[in-house]
């Protein structure tokens, strides 16, 4: 398949009609007629031999994700159980490597709870189709005998935004119509609180050209859409807008989120209700026939798919634009428009876009309006020395090496800061930049909190958790910190306005809201807070505790806070905060009695501790998060002891993924699988080194607990032997791999080393013979368990 992108993206159409009407669409008012001989639901033999080429491809090309779409017609048409069997199927062809980002988008009409029971029970995404209000809506979204659809859809809409469903909701589709007051529809879409909103253009061609209202100028379609986006940018952008952030990040160099705009390949494949595979269904707009490859699930592999002409010129980036487009000064961002809306007969789709005018202006729009001279970037310090890194190297770091990876986290989190909102004109960002220059202290405290990058990175990759409203957020919070005077709008997220931070106040029944400060303090419609004093019923502050050396917030109103693989405990109850304060007490105690050299670097590292909610198996659950640094978040677990175990042993995540951030410890074009002692399923090389890196504070953890238990007999006494013997087998186990691995930099090699090194004191604390053995032998079973299942492979 040399040459051609894998597909990541499939569209799966499981029902080929609609219980709508809409005049609109090009699946049944275009050009193509293909629908028409289709079957009208997707058989379980095409949903098993979709699914199949699905996991045969994301196998082929090691794929770490892939995202299917249910479509149609009007996917619910076809039904609970068949749903129900297509997502299963998908789940169960991909590997276990391979994550499945599943959605349908629907017209909402048939939405019901049964259906949303079914989609939070297999993870599906609901998207769905509103044009605005009524009126706009029923322009063009009608039934077939002509009544209005707009009140299902937002009874669909409803059912959403209930708390059980909320993580359902994956936003609105709207399909302009210059016809409608632009800035109406758009407050319409935001009442309905969606995580994103889509505009798209009418599907149109130089033959058949979209409809431009008389006196209504040359751009009608860059002016309906540049109206909205001053207005969403005046208001602070509440909402990501996918249009808008993509000719931001395209402009900035970055990838576009949508086929619409940008160079990217594309990516995407159309499985049909009769298993033939298609390129994008946007194509049905030019000819009859203009999706079709000839290929099918059933006697084709989607590597031939990919070979196909049409799926080739689509990958082919500038080369394969018009001349005209080519010379643009904007085709990086344009990128000649959606592929559909080139076509003309006898030219093929050789030309601009049919809507280039429009594109240009609102591409030149948007650029001339961001851009206003940046601050912000800056803060770093002194990088780390050569003795930071050795210090890092043996496992360990002490205050200075962890606050000089603190300073180059800060100056990153800047720079990503910076890549989402700047350079700009918003409110938002120029608050920011003000607090900067007159407080840069308490901008730094904001951009320090570990979902600060969070958020920022969930916006540079498109992700629908991290939209443009919270830099907003953050710039609020900093303004507050530094007592400035402000006003500005920010969003009220499931009833919540957030100040990351300082906490968050209640505001139900808002989808955003004014924010005031000033020396005194907030103000937010009738609520008064002093974010700096206890809080009430309304106002819920980010609590902190304090301890001897090393104060700690406990985390429970971050938005953002949800970026650990585990689900996040809700506001602690003041009974759960005091339990979470005497555990952490005892913990800090024990580590700094047992472990002074990791506690050392962990009080100058860690700044947050979230707490998870409790798994139903009783196990202990922790987890880092690479794009949070200073961050760890646990489940609370019964005694202190295992506690202050998964403090050091988090933290130790913590700052390896701060130090390969900015230094090579390995080759990254290294994709083999390798063994790690305590798991059952192959690991990449970085995971084997976060693994090990992780696992030296266990070893050492237990060598602590072993030596405390000296001439001690008893269950306890036994146990910590054992666990000494095990984990530190693994780890040195599991640094001989990493060192004979051939893929370490000298760096890496240095780490190797180091840890080995490190290791050495756990090793030679006695723990019996018997012990041992035991231990061994466990090593041994997990290494013939793990080679058998790589021979099956």
């Amino acid at each position: 398949m040399s040459g051609t992108v894998p597909f990541s993206q499939f569209v799966l159409k499981v029902h080929s009609r609609c219980d709508l009407a809409c005049d609109h669409c090009y699946v049944y008012e275009h050009r193509d007629t293909s629908w028409s001989r289709k079957s009208r639901a997707v058989t379980d033999e095409v949903l098993e031999r979709t699914a199949g080429r699905i996991g045969e491809h994301a196998r082929t090309h090691r794929l770490p994700a892939v995202h299917v779409v249910l479509h149609g017609g009007e996917p619910l048409l076809a039904g609970p159980a068949r749903l129900r069997r297509a997502a299963e199927l998908l789940r169960a062809a991909l590997p276990e490597w391979c994550a499945l980002d599943l959605r349908i988008h629907t017209n909402g009409v048939l939405l019901s709870r049964r259906f949303c029971e079914l989609f939070a029970e297999q993870g599906i995404k609901v998207g769905i189709s509103l044009d605005g209000d009524r009126l706009a809506n029923d322009r063009h979204r009608r039934f077939p005998d002509g009544r209005s659809s707009h009140a299902k859809v937002l009874a669909a809409l409803s059912l959403l935004r209930e708390p059980e469903f909320r993580h359902l909701y994956a936003g609105l589709l709207c399909t302009i119509d210059v016809a409608n007051d632009p800035v109406a529809v758009y407050e319409a879409l935001v009442a309905e609180q969606p995580p994103r909103i889509d505009f798209l253009l009418p599907h149109a061609t130089w033959d058949h050209p979209p409809a431009r209202p008389e006196g209504a100028g040359p751009t009608p379609y860059a002016d309906w859409l540049l109206a909205i986006h001053r207005h969403w940018t005046e208001r602070g952008r509440p909402v990501p807008v996918r249009i808008f952030d993509s000719v931001h990040r395209t402009l900035r160099g970055r990838s576009s989120l949508t086929e619409s705009l940008g160079l990217d390949p594309a990516d995407l494949v159309v499985v049909e209700t009769d298993g033939t595979l298609e390129q994008a269904d946007s194509l049905k707009t030019a000819y009859d026939g203009a999706p079709a490859t000839g290929f099918d699930v059933f006697a084709h592999s989607l590597d031939e798919v990919a070979r196909h002409p049409g799926m080739l010129e689509r990958q082919s980036g500038l080369a394969g634009l018009a001349a005209e487009c080519r010379a643009c000064p904007v085709v990086r961002s344009c990128g000649g428009g959606l592929y559909a809306h080139r076509y003309r007969t006898g030219g093929g789709f050789d030309h601009p876009s049919v809507y280039c005018g429009d594109l240009l202006k609102l591409i030149t729009t948007i650029r001339d309006r961001v851009s206003a001279p940046v601050a912000v970037p800056a803060a770093a310090g002194p990088s780390l020395t050569d003795r930071h890194l050795d210090e890092l190297a043996h496992g360990l770091g002490g205050p200075e090496a962890v606050a000089a990876l603190g300073r180059a986290q800060l100056g990153l989190c800047r720079r990503l800061v910076a890549a989402v909102g700047g350079p700009g004109s918003s409110p938002a960002w120029q608050l920011l930049v003000e607090a900067d220059r007159t407080a840069s202290g308490a901008l730094d405290a904001v951009l320090a909190h570990p979902y600060a990058r969070a958020w920022a990175v969930r916006c540079l990759q498109g992700d629908p958790r991290g939209d443009v409203g919270g830099l907003a957020e953050l710039a609020a919070a900093a303004a507050a910190r530094g007592r400035a005077e402000f006003e500005l709008v920010l969003p009220v997220r499931a009833g919540w306005l957030h100040l990351p931070t300082l906490g968050r106040l209640r505001m139900d029944g808002r989808t955003e809201a004014v924010l005031r400060g000033d020396a005194d303090g907030l103000s937010c419609g009738e609520h008064t807070v002093r974010w700096d004093r206890p809080g009430d019923h309304l106002w819920q502050p980010v609590r902190r505790v304090a301890l001897p050396g090393w104060t700690v917030a406990l985390e429970d109103t971050d938005p953002q806070r949800d970026s650990h693989q585990w689900a996040v405990a809700d506001r602690l109850p003041d009974a759960e905060l005091l339990d979470w304060t005497g555990a952490l007490r005892e913990a800090w105690e024990l580590l700094g009695r047992d472990l002074p050299e990791y506690a050392a670097g962990l009080a100058a590292g860690l700044n947050t501790v979230t707490p998870l909610a409790r798994g139903t198996d009783g196990r202990d659950i922790s987890a880092a998060a690479r794009q949070a640094y200073g961050a760890v978040g646990i489940a609370r677990p019964t005694t202190a002891p295992v506690l202050a175990l998964l403090l050091a042993h988090e933290f130790q995540h913590v700052k390896l993924g701060a130090v390969l951030d900015f230094h090579d410890l390995y080759d990254r074009e290294d994709e083999r699988l390798y063994h790690a002692p305590w798991r059952p399923d192959p690991r990449p090389l970085e995971g084997l080194l976060q693994g090990t890196y992780a696992h030296l504070a266990v070893a050492a953890y237990w060598a602590s607990r072993v030596r405390a238990f000296d001439g001690i007999r008893g269950d306890a006494a036994t146990a910590a032997r054992l666990q000494l013997a095990t984990w530190r087998a693994h780890t040195a186990d599991a640094i001989e791999t990493l060192a004979g691995s051939g893929s370490l930099t000298p760096l890496g090699q240095r780490f190797a080393a180091g840890m080995r090194t490190a290791l050495a004191p756990a090793l030679e604390v006695p723990v019996g013979a018997s012990t041992e053995q035991a231990a061994k032998e466990a090593v041994a079973a997990n290494l013939a368990a793990w080679q058998g299942t790589v021979g099956r492979r």
